[in-house]
């Protein structure tokens, strides 16, 4: 019997967030410190750990760490920077925002990641870094990258959906390059807002915590009641990205369990593939080839007729998401060059199905039977 229409919207995503976190936050309250201290500076030595990173550096989003990793670059006016069009605006954003020229690559039209032979035919000696997206959670063929790069051009990584990502056996962060990560509510864990950028440079990590909180030269969290540090130096321009301590204390938990819910959030995405398999005008993920560990931060799938198959799903009370529009089609970016086809035939077509740990058995036979529906073009009544 052919399930029927659920009654209550479901969510396209939902954080997971439990008892340990609350009292994390309650005991940071109490403490009397909420901005930028211990619980960040625990939940950064925490993270470099997890990716195996020398350094990790605690932000006030994933769009801050872009901007950090790019600044660190020293980027000016005539620069490029190589990044996929299939990307939320902010990955070509804090490039251009600093002066650089962004050149979009095209992506792999099955596994929808940045495609290597675009980014090679791409080069110029102008060019200073490859920014490849670990889309959905997959991880980008970074050995392909390294060898275009040639050891010349700077590879930072948009991990904005890749917390626990694996490219053959190895963290993404871990991996020697600049990573960035985000921590927005949607993301496999969360701490409200946030970001984290990692690094294996010394140097990059001094100047990113110099550019993180005004170009100070110490943390003040440190300095507050140091008889010895009573005087501080503005050593750079900088801006105001530091992480709360109340954010943190979200961080520390989510971290602890960030791979039961990659485990929760693969088990579900197990279930899509099997179940929706060979409905007609409607594409599922296809994974890497390489050896690797997806993290499973969207289910995305490519509908013919995208717009009205997601007017239908919401009849069915089930929430969608839309990733991504693509940015070089933009108003901003759209300046009638060269097109992109692969970018272009999967934006016309991407849409992201509901998946989250907290997710039940009846919530993906819901989506399951509302999928198949709109499928055919018609909701249940």
């Amino acid at each position: 019997m052919e399930k029927s229409r659920r009654r209550e919207p479901l969510p396209f995503s939902r954080p997971s967030i439990g008892q340990e976190e609350i009292d994390e936050v309650v005991a940071c309250l109490r403490s009397g410190w909420i901005t930028t201290g211990p619980r960040t500076e625990r939940f950064e030595k925490d993270f470099a750990a997890y990716v195996g990173a020398r350094h990790a550096i605690a932000l006030t989003s994933g769009t801050a760490a872009l901007h950090c990793a790019y600044w660190a670059l020293d980027l000016k006016s005539g620069d490029e920077v190589i990044c996929p069009s299939l990307t939320w605006p902010a990955t070509a954003n804090m490039a251009a925002v600093l002066g650089a020229r962004v050149v979009f690559a095209d992506i792999d039209p099955e596994t929808l990641l940045i495609a290597p032979e675009s980014v090679a035919s791409l080069v110029t000696a102008r060019t200073r870094a490859i920014v490849p997206v670990h889309f959905a959670g997959a991880p980008a063929d970074l050995d392909a990258l390294r060898e275009i790069a040639g050891g010349r051009i700077d590879i930072i990584e948009d991990a904005a959906h890749a917390a626990g990502t694996e490219y053959k056996g190895r963290r993404i962060g871990g991996g020697g390059h600049t990573a960035i990560f985000s921590f927005h509510p949607i993301k496999d864990m969360t701490t409200g807002e946030g970001g984290m950028l990692t690094t294996d440079d010394d140097a990059t990590a001094r100047r990113v915590r110099l550019f993180k909180f005004h170009g100070v030269s110490r943390d003040a969290w440190k300095t507050y009641g140091a008889a010895a540090s009573l005087h501080y130096d503005t050593v750079l321009a900088g801006f105001k990205y530091n992480l709360t301590d109340m954010a943190s204390s979200l961080g520390i938990h989510q971290l602890r369990k960030l791979e039961g819910f990659i485990d929760r959030r693969a088990a579900i995405a197990r279930r899509y593939l099997l179940e929706l398999a060979g409905i007609p005008g409607l594409r599922l993920p296809i994974l890497p080839s390489w050896p690797h560990r997806h993290a499973w931060h969207l289910f995305t799938v490519l509908a013919e007729g995208r717009d009205g198959f997601m007017t239908r799903l919401k009849e069915e009370n089930i929430g969608t998401g839309l990733h991504f529009e693509a940015v070089h089609r933009t108003s901003f970016y759209k300046d009638g060059g060269r097109g992109l086809p692969a970018t272009e035939h999967v934006c016309e077509r991407i849409l992201s199905l509901p998946l989250y740990p907290g997710m039940t058995e009846d919530d993906i036979d819901d989506v399951v039977a509302a999928v198949r529906r709109a499928a055919g073009g018609h909701a249940a009544s």
